[in-house]
């Protein structure tokens, strides 16, 4: 029998790396090309400021990259260590991406850092971008990859159950790669990662311009950061509509949640703007609706009906019904390999297989199953929905603000008007809110997932090792300090080079200061 504390502590390990890796890769993904921007102005101008410009950029950048490789290996050690069942079940469709990830991009990765950091005076202008777009891809590449992994967990496609191995097994790899969750998770993603970069070079330029230091330098930066963040924030935003379209189509049950419908809306549905969902009453106390919102983002018509929970869980006791059948044919393949009715029926039923192991967190045998029992087991696919109606409500109205604050940057970089104080006083508290939202899409994303590791097909509770509750308890234990020691590491070392700044490092002024251009020159030129 699966041991519940074990599946809850296994959770909370990969929950808490997940979320601690996660704090760097937005701003390694995002950095990376505004490092390639910076550096693009430095080899079409030949203006020393903008290589200084880019060398410190990238001293924070090398910090947090340092960071991201640390915090990302043990991700997926964990796999065979805590998910042992999950890396046998889909282990020969999971395992692909990764793979490609650590060849096509880790390593690509890994090889040009160096030379990022040790090439200025030993490579041409053309060749060190060179060097620094390469980088960039391959965080790019490593995204690709692992949310290609990802998109699989929520949308399986590609892949069907062999009765023979008792194991999920690719049957075209094409679809895996083009699933159609995966390239909207990718570009939303990486968006938001964007979002973070630039959010950090702005506040920080800010921090300097609050102070009087480093103005030139900070007001330049500010400049790229207010063009990348505004086009950035607001793909983010149309993105994420795509994102929820996705949803409708692979995750019906996830989407629900998220608005807390509790009863299918006549079409098109209203978006709950404002509320207080109640698990025990399904139902939200005080909600401000805007007509016709949710039906128009989540199915792009105004006739197509959105099932709401009670619906869906209704349809959830029918699939179990069903997977309990496919359960049955199985067992008899089992005893009987050349069954050749057993096979038909079970390839009838297959889709529905994940339904029926529903059952197993609680029983040994799924066919002893009582209606008390598929009852439970068909109410437990609802996820959290106070949890997913808050963070995506939030991640939205922080969506909001940086257009907002990019906009107005961009409005005041135009004017020459960047050192205004209340708005530089913005830019710097806004500094957390790129990170909040990046996390709560995380939470909206895999906790919305749950009761499932891979949707419809493995319930998370049967994913886990045979490994006991001390054991993932010491481990949890472990990574938790370790990862929150690397976090405060990070953190000061930011801090101190922030503090530093190019000044203190010996970046700025550059060495041989050029000469400031006419009023003329800048109106014709504003990349100075």
């Amino acid at each position: 029998m699966i041991d519940p504390d074990v599946v809850v502590l296994s959770r909370m390990q990969f929950a808490l790396t997940a979320l601690y890796h996660f704090l760097f890769v937005p701003l390694t993904l995002g950095l990376s090309w505004m490092l390639v921007i910076m550096e693009s102005v430095y080899v079409m101008t030949g203006r020393e400021i903008w290589k200084r410009i880019t060398q410190y950029w990238g001293v924070l950048f090398g910090i947090n990259f340092a960071m991201g490789v640390a915090t990302g290996i043990t991700m997926e050690f964990q796999f065979g260590t805590n998910w042992a069942y999950y890396s046998h079940y889909v282990g020969d469709i999971f395992g692909v991406p990764l793979a490609l990830e650590g060849i096509m991009a880790f390593f690509l990765e890994s090889t040009f850092i160096g030379l990022f950091f040790f090439g200025w005076d030993r490579l041409s202008r053309v060749a060190h971008l060179v060097v620094t777009f390469l980088v960039a891809l391959g965080g790019s590449l490593s995204a690709v990859w692992i949310l290609i992994a990802n998109a699989w967990m929520q949308s399986p496609v590609g892949a069907e159950f062999n009765p023979e191995t008792l194991r999920m097994e690719v049957t075209d790899f094409t679809a895996v790669v083009f699933n159609p969750v995966a390239q909207s998770k990718f570009v939303h993603t990486v968006s938001a990662g964007y979002v973070v970069g630039a959010m950090f070079v702005l506040s920080i330029s800010a921090w300097y311009l609050l102070r009087g230091r480093n103005i030139e330098f900070a007001k330049r930066s500010m400049t790229v950061a207010a063009s990348f963040g505004l086009a950035s924030a607001l793909s983010v935003v149309v993105l994420g509509d795509e994102s929820g379209y996705t949803m409708t189509e692979h995750q019906k049950m996830k989407l629900a949640a998220i608005e807390a419908m509790w009863e299918t809306e006549p079409a098109p549905a209203p978006f709950t703007l404002f509320g207080w969902p109640d698990l025990e009453q399904r139902t939200t106390h005080y909600a401000v609706r805007i007509p016709w919102v949710m039906g128009l983002i989540g199915t792009r018509s105004i006739d197509q009906v959105m099932p709401g929970i009670d619906t869906l869980v209704e349809h959830a006791e029918q699939r179990i019904r069903n997977g309990l059948t496919a359960w049955t044919a199985l067992q008899r393949l089992r005893e009987t390999p050349g069954d050749e009715e057993a096979l038909a029926t079970f390839r009838a039923h297959e889709d529905d297989l994940g339904y029926a192991l529903l059952l197993k967190r609680s029983l040994q045998d799924p066919t002893t199953a009582s209606e008390a029992d598929i009852v439970a087991a068909a109410d437990s696919t609802v996820p959290n929905v106070p949890v997913l109606f808050w963070s995506f409500r939030i991640m939205v109205a922080c969506g909001f603000w940086f257009i907002a604050l990019f906009g107005w940057a961009f409005w005041l970089s135009a004017r020459r008007q960047l050192e205004r104080p209340i708005f530089l006083r913005f830019a710097l508290w806004s500094l957390p809110l790129p990170w909040l939202a990046a996390e709560l899409g995380w939470i909206v994303a895999e906790y919305g997932r749950q009761p499932w590791a891979i949707e419809g097909v493995l319930p998370t509770a049967l994913g886990v090792s045979s490994v006991s509750v001390g054991q993932v308890g010491t481990s949890l234990a472990g990574f938790a300090i370790f990862y929150t020691l690397l976090a405060v590491v990070d953190a000061v070392l930011m801090v101190k080079y922030v503090r530093k700044g190019p000044d203190g490092l010996g970046m700025w002024p550059p060495k041989d200061p050029e000469p400031v251009p006419d009023q003329s020159t800048l109106e014709a030129n504003p990349v100075h």
